[in-house]
This record gives structure tokens, sequence and C-alpha cells, in this order.
């Protein structure tokens, strides 16, 4: 190790640290070396290391989990880690249940707080769901008209909230019912209008009417849902019996 390295230089370690983030020579999973190990790599204290791996936290460059290391880029969406068990955890009807008594609300406030330019880009999404030909495209334009009337609502904790619920409507096991729902039902026509009638109340600043829109598209939703998972046992029955 050159004597010449300025130990306990905290620049001199976050220089070194930014060219070993840019060199895309670390492990597959992003994750840094030890503390003990960069102190000995970069000839510089262990102090001056967490100080340099402290500025970079600070920008987003990296980030650290407790008892498993530091690791590069930005600090991951908690959230994103327990989807899969919330997907596994819950179903259809569950998810239903809790969006009728979410969404209302949201319709309501979004009645109050949406300025002018939020109503144009909720019709704007409305015509771009009546307009899909398929279902992936449904879903996407669908779940942003949901969204749009949950930003309008003006309230963070809500729009959390909300975008729970839409990473789980995400799933393609839900996208698969919904479509089947729709169409075993024929409710395609009636969900459009639906969403345009939602608009109209929020455009009209009428938070009771808003609410009320959107608990009527919901249960129109919630009954089609029920009606496919009855045939499903069904039709699961009926194959058991057969056996």
């Amino acid at each position: 190790m050159p004597s010449d390295e300025p130990t306990g230089n905290s620049n001199y370690a976050l220089e070194r640290l930014r060219s070993l983030l840019r060199s895309g020579t670390l492990e597959a999973d992003g994750r840094l070396p030890t503390e003990r190990e960069l102190s000995t790599t970069l000839g510089v204290s262990r102090r001056a290391v967490r100080r340099a791996l402290e500025v970079l936290e600070a920008e987003g460059r990296v980030w650290r989990r407790q008892g498993s290391g530091t690791y590069a880029g930005p600090r991951p969406d908690m959230l994103s880690e327990h989807v899969g068990s919330l997907v596994a955890g819950t179903n259809p009807m569950e998810v239903m249940e809790v969006r009728l008594r979410i969404e209302p609300q949201l319709a309501q406030l979004a009645a109050v707080r949406a300025g002018t330019k939020d109503v144009e880009r909720l019709y704007e999404l409305a015509g771009r769901t009546e307009q899909s030909t398929d279902a992936d495209s449904h879903e996407l334009w669908d779940g942003a008209l949901h969204r749009q009337i949950a930003r309008c609502a003006g309230n963070q904790f809500f729009l959390a909230i909300f975008d729970v619920i839409n990473r789980v409507r995400q799933d393609s096991t839900w996208q698969t019912i919904r479509q089947r729902a729709r169409t075993a039902a024929g409710t395609a026509p009636l969900i459009n209008a639906q969403h345009l009638a939602i608009v109209d109340a929020i455009a009209a600043h009428d938070p009771v009417r808003a609410g009320e829109a959107m608990r009527r598209h919901l249960l129109t939703l919630q009954e089609s849902l029920v009606r496919i998972t009855s045939l499903d046992r069904q039709e699961a029955d009926a194959e058991k019996e057969l056996t």
C-alpha cells in the first residue's frame, strides 16, 4: 500500500467510492464491501469510510440495510418487497371491500379540490379507458383514471393507501379475473358510462354525487366478480364429482 495515500481523508474516500460505484465491478445485488474491507482497500480509516458513505446515502447513491450491508443505488420502495406476499395473501373480493371503503371518499374529496386541468385529465383518461381494445390496455388506463381521482383528492396519505391497492390490482391473476368478469357480464359499456358519471360529478364539484357514482361503479365491479367466482366454484365442484 503506497505510503503517500491520505489515510483518514474523508474527501479522498468519497471520491474513491464514487469511482467504485461507477466501475460496475460490484456484486450482482449491488452490495458494497464492508467498511473494514473498504478501509483496507482505500487505505483510509473506517471513520473516513463511514463519513463518505453517509454523504453518498444522503445523495441517494447508496442505501443501507441493517445486518446486511450497504448497496448501490437509491433505497428501494419497501412496499415492493411485500407486494408479493400481499398478492398471495388476499383475493379480488377483499380488494373490492377495501376499495368500497376508500374510493368513494377519494371521489368526494376530488370533487372539492380538483382544478380545471385536473378535470381535463380525468376526461382524457376516461376516454382512453373507453377506447381500449384489449385487457392490458384497459387495465392500464382504468388504473390511471382511478389514481388520478385519488391524486385529485389532495391527501398524500390516502394516495399512499390507494397505491397499495393499485399495486395488488396489477397482479396478472387479478387482471385476468377482472377481464373475465367484464366479458362474461357484458359490463364494459356500463363501466365506461359510470366512469363518465364520476368525472362529471367531480367536474361539477358535487362531492355527494361523486361519492355515490363511485360507490355504484365499484358495486357493479364487485357483483361481476361475485358472479365469475361463483361460476368458477361451481365448475370446480362439478369436476370433483366427475373424478
